[in-house]
């Protein structure tokens, strides 16, 4: 038994039981992959996958207790990794967080640049997608820490911590005659062209919600995953933009103004995720902390290490 045949069954399970994507993946060769799962299962004696003819379809029932097991090792494998780093030089390393266009753009910039000064020897990758390609990339150790607003409490293998609560805001150009009226509904906004986040992203759910609950009818005619571009396209007089707060926060457009909704729209939580069960180094604690000054070391550690 050795560590590539863990990471083919692995991988076959992650890429679809796709073998010639788990040889991409794996940097080998389809064959290779065949090979590694086949001297598995045989040193095993049970067969981890069902097969039509030389094609995987699926794990068997002993399977799926297999790769829970697979997981687990190579999660541990990876920690002993960390941990040797950890122990070699504490203040050296990459740190890889995955998050959204919005908490990169206006919330992470203080956060970096506070932690770059505290531990200069610590290289940062940023990397932005939506919420699900975020904690994908958390789950299979391509990330370190996941930082979001929405889904990253749905999946079961991820420890998520509640850091900040934000609510949306109405953008609109100069003149506008929603700045006029006071007490303000979501029938007034619903009057006009909306432009707002993708599906998915930054609270679009809790926008939707808010029309659905009131039956009213929106009119949605562009959606874009980050802020910048949604005021872009209110500056063009496309539509009423509702964005998140620290959009507004952090960058003023000069040419829009800016209307609460609080009222109108329940508030979002951005939450930062870890792996279950994952060791991490010294200076991610001191990382999240940042981010969410009210957690503790002591509390990020118990919930790691707390079983699902």
């Amino acid at each position: 038994m050795n560590f590539q045949q863990l990471r083919s069954i692995r991988e076959a399970s992650r890429c679809g039981f796709n073998l010639t994507e788990v040889a991409n993946v794996l940097f080998t060769s389809q064959p290779g992959v065949s090979r590694q799962i086949r001297e598995l299962e045989e040193e095993l004696g049970v067969d981890i996958f069902e097969r039509n003819g030389k094609r995987l379809t699926g794990l068997t029932e002993p399977g799926k207790g297999i790769l829970h097991i697979i997981e687990r090792l190579l999660l541990e494998a990876e920690n002993l990794r960390q941990a040797g780093n950890e122990y070699a030089d504490q203040n050296k390393g990459t740190l890889t967080v995955a998050t959204t266009h919005t908490q990169a753009r206006y919330v992470l910039p203080k956060v970096v640049q506070q932690f770059r000064l505290a531990f200069p020897d610590v290289r940062i990758a940023l990397q932005q997608s939506s919420p699900e390609h975020i904690a994908e990339w958390v789950l299979s150790g391509k990330a370190d820490i996941g930082i979001a607003t929405e889904g990253l409490s749905r999946f079961k293998d991820l420890v998520s911590f509640p850091c900040y609560e934000w609510h949306h805001v109405a953008v609109v150009p100069e003149g506008h005659p929603l700045l006029q009226k006071d007490g303000l509904t979501l029938a007034d906004l619903a009057a006009f062209p909306l432009i707002t986040y993708d599906v998915g992203f930054t609270g679009r759910g809790h926008i939707d919600d808010a029309f659905r609950a009131a039956g009213l009818a929106t009119d949605i005619v562009l959606t874009a995953m980050d802020s910048d571009v949604i005021q872009q396209y209110v500056t063009l007089g496309l539509g009423l933009g509702l964005v998140a707060s620290m959009a507004v926060e952090y960058q003023r457009s000069p040419v829009l103004r800016t209307i609460a909704v609080s009222h109108l729209f329940a508030s979002n939580t951005t939450r930062l995720a870890v792996r279950r069960g994952t060791y991490l180094r010294g200076y991610t604690y001191d990382f999240i902390r940042q981010f969410a000054p009210a957690l503790t070391t002591g509390e990020i550690r118990q919930a790691l290490s707390t079983p699902e």
